[in-house]
């Protein structure tokens, strides 16, 4: 069943490749994904989330030591958010930007190719296609930055494919050398096998193999975090974004991006906390230098393209401080919650404020803010669409980004108490709560300077948006409304996460 999630993406680009009508084959095929990852989602087992492992088959034998490389798909509480969150978006990208004339072939079966390749690596319950289905995913975003991307996207989609390809290569050291420890390459057993080979390991070696864990800890951080566009890492991502088309950037920003964070809390924090316990002063300051620094080159970003994309980078960093408070209390289920709501919901935020950041350059055939204004006179919806996105954003109550935020918070003051004083995550969550107040200074003078102020020769004559514009909008608003008033669509996927 799981399975499908992957295959119709790819069997759809098949069919492209066979001169089927692209645009209505890559509508079918994320519409049917949609309604799967639905209903897996519904009949997922939350009491017993082994349970839902499904084998397909043994790909390479492997050696004595680890076992087979085998080709498994599997949900637990945190790839059901990611498969759900990856459904949704690819929905929405399907149905954004402006395909170029006669290059349809290739712009949909990168949308198909990218959707596939986040499903494989959310659901993948083998270390070797985690990280290869990721990095097939990555090739779409490099082709289409370079192919059909704005600014000097050849410039820009080699430095996003040089850092990413860094990070990857160390991440791939770390994850070799962990599974090597572990005895496995199966993601669920990662944790007992570390136990294991702690226990039986002799006293005179006890203490090398503890030195070895604790680099395998900063490898992963340093390989995810660059993925996941951690400070100082960082600098890739907004331009990537601001010169990706439309649905490139909504799903490498609102999906793929979540890999690191996902891979970070599922091989990482949950295997072995105490290891990264050693790194969370400096992973402290390098998350607060996301909200805090990159905060404020965001508030200076002088077109709205470039302002989502380091907004996004910002972002991130309320999810790493949600996974230094596990580090900080490893049975904290509201610390792992967080981050998985956060994920989903920036997801969806992310991806909804691209395509409407696409539907005003084609309206306007600009995004420079000094370019624009007093489009809520000539375009109503598309305000109060960007309106509704940008309250999410910023943590407005009643929409996702909320409840996720303030769980984030919380978890940085589980189990604390008055008479303890504060410790460095609590400091650290108090210094982020000041990333809500830079969120809502930067969208508020975009929105101010894009839709209020007089008409300017660039907005004059803009038509308001058409339902086939506003529908992925629509789709991804509705969802930001129901989970931000009901979070326990998403949180219950959490129960028993940690059994």
């Amino acid at each position: 069943m799981l399975a499908l999630l992957v295959i119709i993406p790819l069997a759809a680009i098949i069919a492209i490749l066979l001169k089927a009508p692209a645009r209505y084959v890559t509508i079918g095929a994320t519409a049917a994904n949609l309604a799967l990852a639905f209903w897996a989602a519904i009949h997922f087992n939350v009491a017993d989330q082994a349970a839902s492992l499904t084998p397909y088959f043994t790909a390479v034998k492997g050696s004595e030591n680890l076992g087979p490389i085998t080709f498994s798909l599997g949900l637990n509480g945190m790839s059901c958010i990611m498969m759900l969150l990856t459904a949704l978006v690819s929905v929405a990208a399907a149905l954004s930007g402006k395909v170029p004339e006669g290059k349809s072939g290739i712009w949909f079966s990168s949308i198909l190719f990218l959707s596939a390749g986040a499903m494989g690596a959310f659901l993948s319950t083998d270390l070797f296609f985690f990280y290869a289905f990721h990095e097939l995913a990555l090739i779409p975003t490099f082709l289409m930055i370079g192919m059909f991307g704005r600014g000097d996207r050849k410039h820009i989609a080699w430095k996003a494919t040089i850092y990413l390809a860094t990070g990857s290569i160390v991440l791939l050291a770390g994850l070799v050398w962990l599974a090597n420890i572990a005895g496995t390459f199966q993601i669920a057993e990662l944790k007992a096998g570390v136990a294991k080979a702690l226990a039986d390991s002799p006293v005179e070696e006890l203490s090398f193999l503890k030195c070895q864990l604790t680099a395998i800890a900063g490898l992963l951080l340093a390989g995810f975090g660059t993925l996941v566009s951690l400070f100082p890492f960082h600098s890739w991502a907004a331009p990537a974004y601001a010169s990706a088309p439309a649905p490139i950037a909504m799903l490498h920003a609102g999906v793929l991006k979540k890999f690191g964070l996902y891979g970070l809390i599922m091989v990482g924090v949950t295997v072995m906390p105490s290891f990264f316990d050693y790194y969370l002063t400096v992973l402290l300051v390098l998350l607060l230098c996301n909200i805090i620094w990159v905060g404020l080159i965001t508030i200076n970003q002088k077109r709205i393209d470039l302002m989502l994309g380091n907004s996004s980078v910002m972002h991130m960093g309320y999810i790493f401080l949600a996974i230094a408070a596990f580090i900080n209390k490893p049975d904290s289920i509201l610390a792992l919650s967080a981050a998985g709501l956060l994920m989903f919901a920036h997801g969806i935020s992310i991806a909804m404020s691209f395509s409407l950041t696409d539907v005003i350059e084609r309206k306007t055939s600009t995004l420079e803010l000094n370019q624009l204004g007093g489009l809520a006179k000539t375009a109503p919806k598309i305000a109060f669409l960007f309106g509704l996105v940008g309250m999410a954003s910023i943590g407005l109550p009643g929409l996702a980004n909320f409840a996720g935020e303030v769980m984030v918070f919380f978890s940085g003051f589980e189990g604390w108490k008055a008479t303890d004083g504060f410790g460095q995550v609590q400091w650290a969550t108090m210094i982020a709560v000041w990333g809500v107040v830079i969120s809502a200074v930067y969208f508020l003078r975009a929105f101010k300077n894009t839709f209020h102020g007089p008409l300017v020769e660039s907005t004059k004559k803009v038509s308001d948006i058409s339902l086939m514009e506003k529908l992925p909008a629509i789709i991804l608003g509705a969802t930001l409304l129901v989970v931000g008033v009901y979070p326990k669509i998403m949180l219950q996927f959490m129960e028993g996460f940690l059994k």
